[in-house]
C-alpha cells in the first residue's frame, strides 16, 4: 500500500503542483495533510485512476541504471526487488544494469517477472572497437532486451540518427527486443520545434523497419532535472509519435506499439501519466535506483 508523505507534498509544491493524487490504494499520513494544508495543496482521495478502456497496450516499466551499481549493490536492490514485484502480473517490468553486472543478473532474475535489458548496443558483429559490446554478447549475458538512442548517448558519444537505425537494423537481426528513445532539448521546446525534431528521430531512426519497436519519449529538459512534462504535453508528444508509427507501419500496428515516457518519473506522478491514453509506461532513470520507489511506479 503507498502512503502519501511530507516528501511527496514537498515534491508537489517545489515543481509548482496544486494537487497530489491519492488512488483508491493510498493513505495520506497525517504530517502529510498538515503540510499540504499549509502551501494550499489539495490532496485528491478515494481516486482510482484507469487506463482508458480502450487501451489494450499492457503498461511496461523499465527502469535504466545508467553508471550506477557495483556488482554487490546489484545483487542487494534485485533481491530486494523482486519480492515487492513478484505480484505484478499485469505490467512488464525491465531493468538495465551495467554491463558489467548483465549476468549476475540474469542469474538472479532467472524463473522471474522481471526481465533483463542492456542500455546500449553497438552495430557491429565484431571488431577492433575497444570498449564496445554486441549483440550476441548481451544475449549470451542473458539480456531480450536493449535501449537504443538514449538522450545521453546522443549527446555525449555522437549516436545520430544513421546510428540510431544501424543498431536498431542489428538488434531485430538478433532477436533483441529494443527500446528507441526519442525526445527535444530545452531550447528545441522553447523554439516551438519539439513536433520537428521528434519527426526526423522517428523518421529517420524507423528508417526501414519492418518490426514494430517500442518508442520511449523522453523530453531532455526533463531528464534528471526534476523537471516532468506535463501529463498533457507527455500525452501530445505520444499523440504525435503514434500518428507516425501509423505512417511508418498502419494504424493498427502503430496502435499496438507502446509509447513509454521517460523524464524523471517519480511514484509521486507515474499515476497521473499512466491514465492518459498514449502514456503506456515508463523509463525510469534515478527512481529506478531504489527497490521500494520503483515497485512503487511498477505498482502505479
Amino acid at each position: 500500500m503507498r502512503i502519501i508523505k511530507y516528501d511527496d507534498i514537498m515534491s508537489a509544491k517545489n515543481q509548482g503542483r496544486k494537487k497530489v493524487v491519492a488512488h483508491s490504494a493510498s493513505l495520506v499520513s497525517p504530517y502529510a495533510r498538515e503540510t499540504a494544508l499549509r502551501f494550499g495543496i489539495e490532496i485528491v482521495e478515494n481516486l482510482s485512476i484507469k487506463r482508458e478502456e480502450n487501451n489494450m497496450r499492457k503498461p511496461f516499466i523499465a527502469g535504466n541504471w545508467k553508471m550506477n551499481k557495483t556488482n554487490r549493490e546489484t545483487v542487494k536492490l534485485l533481491n530486494n526487488l523482486k519480492p515487492l514485484v513478484s505480484d505484478a502480473g499485469d505490467v512488464d517490468i525491465m531493468v538495465a544494469p551495467p554491463y558489467t553486472s548483465l549476468t549476475l543478473a540474469a542469474e538472479i532474475l532467472t524463473d522471474n517477472n522481471i526481465m533483463l535489458g542492456a542500455q546500449n548496443m553497438h552495430q557491429e558483429e565484431s571488431s577492433a572497437y575497444t570498449g564496445e559490446i554486441t549483440a550476441d554478447m548481451l544475449i549470451e549475458a542473458g539480456c531480450s532486451w536493449v535501449i537504443l538512442g538514449h538522450s545521453e548517448r546522443r549527446k555525449y558519444f555522437g549516436c545520430s540518427d544513421e546510428l540510431v537505425n544501424k543498431k536498431l537494423k542489428k538488434a531485430l537481426s538478433k532477436g533483441l527486443n529494443p527500446i528507441v528513445c526519442v525526445g527535444e532539448q530545452l531550447e528545441e521546446r522553447e523554439a516551438g520545434n519539439t513536433f520537428e525534431i521528434l519527426r526526423r528521430q522517428v523518421t529517420e531512426g524507423l528508417k526501414e523497419i519492418n518490426d514494430p519497436v517500442t518508442i520511449a519519449y523522453e523530453p531532455v529538459w526533463a531528464i534528471g532535472t526534476g523537471k516532468t512534462a506535463s501529463p498533457e504535453q507527455a500525452d501530445d508528444a505520444h499523440k504525435f509519435i503514434r500518428e507516425m508509427l501509423a505512417d511508418i507501419y498502419n494504424p493498427e500496428i502503430a496502435e499496438d506499439i507502446r509509447i513509454l515516457y521517460g523524464g524523471s518519473v517519480k511514484p509521486t506522478n507515474i499515476s497521473e501519466l499512466m491514465a492518459k491514453k498514449n502514456i503506456d509506461g515508463g523509463l525510469i532513470g534515478g527512481a529506478s535506483l531504489n527497490a521500494e520507489s520503483f515497485s512503487q511506479i511498477v505498482k502505479f
